[in-house]
Formats: structure tokens, C-alpha cells, sequence
């Protein structure tokens, strides 16, 4: 499953994540780590958590990151 996710940014990546990439990655990374590639109903909100705090992080981890000199701040998406 974590195959799927891609590195987020530049130069790897020619533009910005966007907010749908790096909620794909975020979805991944959950489905892997909790073992469920779709929650059942009583985990369902607790498993959503996990995907938007996860996308949080990653959205505040790119805009942080420096790269060759050049810095990716102003990328956070909320």
C-alpha cells in the first residue's frame, strides 16, 4: 500500500502538493498503519481523525521544509 505515496515536493514533485495529494498520501499511510483499507462503521470516525490530522502534519511539514537553499514556506493549506 505505501508504494503509492509519492514525495510531495519540489524538485520531485514540479509544483505545490496539492491539497488532494497530500490527502491521498495521508489516506495511505493510515490504511497501512491501522491494517484496514476501508474502516468499518465503528471505527469509521476515528479512522477520518487519524487521515486529516496525518494530512495536517504533512500540509505543515512541506511548508517548513527548506530545499537547496530554497524555502517551501507559504505551501500550508490551513
Amino acid at each position: 500500500m505505501c508504494r503509492s505515496i509519492k514525495t510531495l515536493r519540489p524538485p520531485v514533485l514540479p509544483e505545490e502538493a496539492t491539497e488532494e495529494e497530500i490527502r491521498a498520501a495521508a489516506l495511505q499511510y493510515v490504511r497501512k498503519v491501522s491494517g484496514f483499507r476501508a474502516p468499518a462503521a465503528h471505527n469509521r470516525e476515528v479512522f477520518e481523525r487519524a487521515v486529516d490530522a496525518v494530512a495536517r502534519a504533512t500540509a505543515e511539514l512541506l511548508d517548513g521544509l527548506e530545499v537547496r537553499g530554497g524555502s517551501l514556506r507559504g505551501s500550508l493549506r490551513g
